[in-house]
């Protein structure tokens, strides 16, 4: 049998990223809590942090840590079930009729562009009922599910079709990426459209080199169909892994890149922006992965993200 307080060492560790940290949430010293976890790893007889800067888990760590955290929202849908319907654990009768529910932390992974847009409204109204706090990792679309794989987050969203192992995939809907330029730039840049020599000249802005949907446009975009390792091999790019700032780069007139059209919509409806490629949108798919063991936060979120996904996202 595990000994949670020694569980609860070593996930903090890993997700703090180090043993001073971990030490300051967990009200420990810095020896208590790396002794403790030399403990864990002694019962276990396998290493389960890397001690490096930051401090990392191994993949038996990841695998402590998803564990952890399932046994987390077990617990708290047996104290949900064990606490009267009624009446208040507070001994002062004067004081507000709050029952003293724990906080539980879901640890979920969204890429920035549903950050930045539909993803917060999803979530709102499950915050304003549940006992529950969001730890959010961002990350491309691609990869988010890696970190669900790994076993860092209970939840993701992502471009991935085929459910994770052990896992749950519900598909969300569809966003569509356009390629968008402010009026000045097209003109200075793109005076005879998107030609191959134009391409290989002007500057253009991606989120960071693990974002494909600018190169998914040019496979597909005649004629640089035909030229696109020409055109990928002298591309000029901004790197800004900023969902908000890519938008404004690209609004000020310093390159032109794929916005999803949920942001555009408003610049292009005021002629801030306007579409390089019309009836050249590429569409991005979107679903939400979550773990296969049902929990009633687990479920409550999965719920308001799936149908609010639903109602403002592209369905097919």
């Amino acid at each position: 049998m595990l000994d949670y307080r020694l569980v609860e060492a070593v996930a903090a560790v890993i997700r703090e990223g180090g043993f001073e940290r971990a030490a300051r949430v967990l009200h420990l010293t810095q020896s208590a809590v790396s002794q403790r976890v030399k403990a864990l790893e002694d019962q276990l007889g396998t290493v389960l942090v890397v001690r490096a800067t930051p401090a990392r888990a191994t993949d038996e760590g990841r695998r402590l840590l998803a564990h952890c955290d399932k046994v987390g929202l077990l617990e708290t849908d047996l104290a949900a079930a064990l606490r009267p319907e009624s009446g208040s654990d507070s001994p002062d009768a004067d004081a507000p009729d709050i029952p003293h529910i724990p906080w539980t932390t879901l640890p979920v992974a969204v890429n920035a562009d549903s950050l930045a847009t539909w993803f917060p409204d999803a979530v709102a109204p499950f915050l304003r009922t549940e006992r529950a706090l969001l730890d959010l990792s961002v990350d491309d679309q691609e990869r988010t599910h890696l970190l669900l794989r790994d076993g860092h987050v209970a939840a993701a969203v992502s471009t991935r079709a085929a459910a994770v192992q052990g896992c749950r995939c519900l598909p969300l809907g569809r966003v569509d990426y356009l390629c968008l330029a402010a009026p000045d730039f097209a003109a200075q840049w793109f005076p005879a459209g998107l030609t191959e020599a134009a391409l290989c000249r002007a500057p253009a802005v991606i989120f960071n080199r693990a974002d494909e949907v600018h190169h998914q446009f040019l496979r597909v975009l005649p004629p640089t169909a035909a030229s696109f390792d020409r055109i990928a091999r002298s591309l000029p790019l901004h790197y800004i892994p900023s969902s908000e700032r890519f938008v404004d780069v690209v609004a000020q007139g310093l390159a032109y890149g794929m916005i999803p059209l949920p942001q555009a919509r408003q610049h292009l409806a005021d002629g801030r922006l306007i579409d390089l490629a019309p009836g050249h949108a590429v569409p991005i798919r979107l679903y939400w992965h979550c773990w296969g063991l049902r929990t009633s936060l687990l479920d409550a979120l999965t719920q308001h993200v799936v149908s609010h996904a639903r109602q403002v996202l592209a369905q097919e």
